[in-house]
């Protein structure tokens, strides 16, 4: 093989490097966002709270020390022009670390068409994230709420005993989990 040759073979391999990273490249950036949720939901970063079933409960069992109390702060909010009034039955509620407890959320939809919407939710201060649990929220589903319709919509949630024995939350005396409501849009809805 020439030296005509050996620079072809040389151009050619490093077309196929550049091409498979490039591919590898695109790949990651597909795959960045799940794996980011996923990250987020194990470690409670970004204030991702963790979710569970209602049957992986267990009663708090005191095992890390005398029961702590939190006071919760809920907030609402709308985006996207979604046209609900949104907001919590109550602003704040004292609970206690490893107990059950639950919290209203109304939604009224204020326009003449039925209107389908999806809450995101957040939980401050970020390192609480990962000791706030939901194990039934209206967040995990589309909610569809016809003309004028109002609703009443439960969120049940503890924080995990854990939350006592770490020492990035021994100052944490108030959380905060803010839901904001954006519409979906479904097929056929931009006629």
């Amino acid at each position: 093989m020439g030296a005509v040759g050996r620079q072809r073979a040389n151009v050619r391999r490093t077309a196929f490097f550049a091409a498979m990273a490039a591919a590898g490249m695109l790949g990651l950036g597909f795959a960045s966002v799940p794996l980011y949720r996923i990250f987020c939901q194990v470690t409670g970063y970004g204030g991702t709270t963790q979710r569970a079933s209602a049957a992986a409960l267990a009663p708090a069992t005191g095992e890390s020390g005398p029961t702590r109390t939190l006071s919760i702060r809920f907030d609402s909010n709308v985006g996207g022009g979604i046209p609900w009034a949104f907001y919590p039955e109550t602003r704040t509620r004292t609970i206690d670390v490893g107990g059950k407890s639950m919290a209203i959320f109304i939604a009224k939809n204020l326009s003449d068409k039925p209107v389908t919407g999806r809450a995101v939710f957040n939980v401050t201060p970020e390192q609480v994230g990962s000791y706030f649990t939901k194990i039934e929220c209206f967040c995990f589903t589309e909610q569809t709420l016809q003309p004028g319709q109002e609703v009443r919509m439960p969120v049940l949630f503890y924080v995990d005993d854990k939350f006592n024995d770490d020492p990035d939350t021994k100052d944490v005396h108030e959380i905060t989990l803010s839901y904001t409501f954006y519409p979906v849009e479904k097929p056929g809805d931009q006629g």
